[in-house]
């Protein structure tokens, strides 16, 4: 990757989903994963998260073989997880320990929680306060367990979860010690401003996505005139420097407060119309994510 990252050299990643790999039915065509991790090393991507089942190998030495043939790391990956239900607390662990092996074996270093209502996605319940209390023995659990295997557990605020909303998130700082993944896109949408958060709970922060979002598509997700697929597809997500994020902002503060992890490119999107040519689609995209860290933050940073 070209040293006019400067700070963030080597320190930018890629993420599946920004070429539109999802597991979610009907969310669009699916890209070959040796398209994928060749354009990712064209790019000069150092890294990438695991992306949705299927996608990669779950099994080692699979997965680092594969990997390796495109000189990527893994960082590991997204873990949905059911926490505020102590009936179902072993059964979650036991997917927390079984996913952490394979982060592990495979050279990974974050494992990122999205506190789910079910398995199916269910719209989530908003917490109380005793909720998130449960649901932060659960994350204490996880946490040693990630401990056991060489893992930092990061918690993902995600539309479509029980950590959306601006509550939720207060809740959630309030009565649980995890790490966070700060999610530029998603704290916008649930009404946090990622700046803000930046600045105030920096020293929470273990994780980055980066992405850029679209306000007016992301209210019409809010209010329930469309669904988070029908919003990845109508372009809620964008480019870096594209939307209404003030990303160059949110990574200024991050540095400033002492950051030193992982910027994930993580733009949702969803291929709707075939498979793009060879040498497009998505690639342009995420090199324009590049293009703007270079030039709109990489220049700000000491």
């Amino acid at each position: 990757m070209s040293a006019t990252l400067g700070a963030l050299e080597g320190r930018v990643a890629a993420a599946p989903i920004s070429w539109g790999i999802c597991e979610v039915p009907g969310w669009g065509e699916m890209m070959p994963s040796e398209r994928v991790l060749s354009e990712m090393r064209e790019l000069g991507l150092p890294a990438t998260e695991l992306g949705a089942p299927g996608f990669l190998p779950e099994a080692e030495p699979e997965l680092s073989e594969l990997l390796g043939r495109y000189g990527l790391a893994m960082i590991g990956g997204f873990v949905p997880l059911v926490l505020q239900d102590p009936d179902q607390r072993a059964d979650a662990l036991a997917r927390a320990t079984a996913v952490a092996k394979l982060f592990q074996a495979a050279g990974g270093t974050r494992f990122v929680t999205a506190l789910v209502q079910d398995y199916d996605w269910s719209a989530p319940v908003p917490p109380t306060a005793e909720d998130m209390k449960i649901v932060g023995e659960g994350l204490r659990e996880v946490d040693a367990i990630c401990a056991e295997h060489g893992l930092v557990q990061v918690l993902h605020p995600h539309v479509g979860t029980i950590v959306e909303t601006a509550a939720d998130v207060a809740l959630a700082l309030e009565h649980t010690d995890v790490a966070w993944c700060l999610d530029t896109g998603h704290l916008q949408i649930g009404g946090v401003d990622p700046v803000a958060f930046a600045k105030e709970h920096g020293h929470r922060v273990g994780h980055v996505h980066l992405k850029d979002v679209d306000i007016a598509t992301a209210d019409r997700v809010v209010s329930g005139e469309l669904t988070l697929l029908q919003g990845v597809q109508a372009g809620m997500f964008r480019a870096l420097g594209t939307g209404d994020v003030a990303i160059d902002d949110a990574v200024v503060a991050l540095e400033n407060s002492g950051y030193q992890g992982w910027y994930v490119l993580e733009q949702d999107i969803a291929l709707t119309t075939g498979l793009p040519a060879e040498g497009s689609g998505p690639i342009d995209d995420v090199r324009a994510c590049l293009d703007y860290l270079r030039t709109a933050v990489v220049p700000r940073l000491p």
